[in-house]
């Protein structure tokens, strides 16, 4: 092993910098590609979506293209700093080139932490899976087995990580694709015993807006959230062969057609039930398979969202240990997290004795095994005390997404003039009507967060979340305070 640059990345206020990652290159575009497309198809929208179609009817398509629309948004501006300036750390390096350190630290920390907790919830769901079809396995049992399994797979090589998330979201992708085929059948009335729908189920029950344009609004603030996950891509494109190209592509075929996955389910499910027939915490999908006589709907839909939890398991803990170790890199984290492995050479370096550039090194360990633990604490914690402990960790990460959201916007209102001005080359990808439509997905987060202020159920997780930033802020400042002091 040997120790990382304590800086690989160093960057002026003021200046567009090429950074070299002490990683290996071991992703390649195809495990780019999969991850874009498989990273936000989840238990969100497997399960969770048939509580936004209770407050929204077939209006939830209407939620779903907005919503979608403002995912698409956020990762065309972080495409377009991203492939201008790739870097495991993405998001937060570009929120400290653009707005200083104490925005990097801010928004790095924040969303390690988010990581690390969410990872408790999906390992604690899959596990519950699991539990239901081997019982004899306990269920911390099964949460010990997954937590092991992906903590070797990613101190092995990010190549494994690369391949586990290939074939989770190739499955996921096939199983969606598959759902939308037979959906689109029944409406035609094309399947045995089935009869075409026509526009009954869209117009009835309250017609197409049962609960008016609040419903669709409210449908947003239940829906938005299921669109996290996609940084993973700009974070994972620093560990391919040509980071530039790898997360251009990966950004430019990952949104069209997650919005028409997301979009086109919604669209077929009211189309082939009554929205009134949805249960918040019921899969629709499930529902949906039913009703048109697919044998043992139920669990296969049950392996779905098993697959989905561990994928996003799977990248949650490389997302968290590529971004503490970026952290460390920068100096705003222990420097004991920079021990990389050194079996394979990092791209930017020559090979070391016995070992082939890629293969297995340039592995962040000890930033591996950081956010494992912290993520293991949060999954006893979830076991332990689910309503008391854990709730409180889960409020107080609900709304940190949006702040994430938002210091990416901010952040490529900066940044784009200097990369014009410095390296205009490097704007191989560009955000659409810039600066407006930045501007535009800003005014549409802050709709967001007041519409939590204002719903009983989200103001929880709103204020958790503000009192969560509050204190990496307050951190933030006294750091930069006792820096400017060192200097004077």
């Amino acid at each position: 092993m040997h120790d990382a640059p304590t800086r690989a990345v160093e960057p002026s206020p003021g200046t567009v910098t090429d950074g070299k990652e002490p990683l290996s290159a071991g992703l390649k575009q195809r495990h780019l590609t999969m991850l874009g497309l498989g990273g936000v198809i989840g238990a969100g929208l497997f399960v969770g979506s048939g509580a936004g179609i209770a407050v929204a009817g077939p209006g939830i398509v209407l939620s779903y293209l907005i919503a979608g629309a403002l995912a698409m948004l956020v990762m065309r501006m972080l495409g377009e700093m991203s492939a201008a300036m790739p870097a495991s750390g993405a998001f937060s390096v570009h929120a400290e080139r653009a707005l200083g350190r104490w925005a990097g630290f801010s928004v790095g920390w924040l969303y390690w932490f988010l990581l690390v907790v969410v990872l408790a919830v999906e390992a604690t769901g899959a596990a519950q899976i699991a539990n239901g079809w081997v019982p004899a396995v306990p269920q911390w049992g099964w949460v010990l087995i997954f937590m092991i399994v992906f903590t070797l797979a990613n101190l092995a090589a990010v190549k494994n990580f690369g391949e586990f998330e290939f074939w989770f979201a190739t499955l996921k992708v096939t199983a969606i694709v598959l759902f939308l085929v037979l959906s689109v059948l029944a409406v035609f009335g094309v399947l045995p015993d089935t009869e075409p729908v026509g526009l009954a189920n869209l117009t009835g029950h309250g017609g197409f807006l049962p609960h008016g344009w609040g419903g669709v609004v409210s449908g947003v603030l239940a829906v938005v959230f299921a669109f996290g996950g996609l940084e993973v891509v700009t974070i994972a494109a620093a560990e391919s062969d040509d980071p530039a190209r790898a997360v251009g592509r990966a950004v430019r075929s990952a949104v069209w057609r997650i919005l028409f996955f997301y979009v086109g389910s919604m669209l077929v499910i009211v189309t082939l039930l009554p929205w009134s027939s949805m249960q918040p915490g019921k899969s629709p999908y499930v529902a949906v398979l039913d009703s048109i006589g697919v044998p043992g709907a139920g669990q296969i839909m049950n392996i779905v969202v098993f697959v989905a939890l561990l994928s996003a398991l799977n990248a949650n803990l490389y997302g968290s240990s590529r971004m503490i170790f970026s952290l460390a890199e920068r100096g705003e984290a222990p420097r004991a997290l920079l021990k990389v492995s050194g079996r394979g050479s990092p791209r930017s370096n020559e090979v070391e004795s016995g070992g082939e550039a890629g293969s297995g090194g340039g592995v962040p360990r000890r930033a591996v095994l950081a956010s494992v633990a912290f993520g293991f604490v949060s999954v006893l914690l979830n076991l332990k005390w689910p309503d008391s402990v854990f709730l409180y960790m889960l409020n107080a990460v609900g709304a940190v997404l949006l702040f994430v959201w938002g210091l990416i916007a901010v952040s490529q209102l900066r940044l784009r003039p200097r990369i014009a001005r410095e390296a205009p080359g490097k704007l191989t990808l560009r955000m659409w009507g810039f600066p407006y439509l930045t501007w535009a997905a800003l005014v549409a987060m802050g709709g967001v967060l007041i519409l939590m202020l204002t719903d009983d159920t989200a103001r929880p997780q709103l204020l958790w979340s503000a009192g969560a930033t509050g204190l990496v802020l307050l951190v933030a400042g006294a750091r930069a305070l006792r820096e400017r002091r060192g200097r004077r």
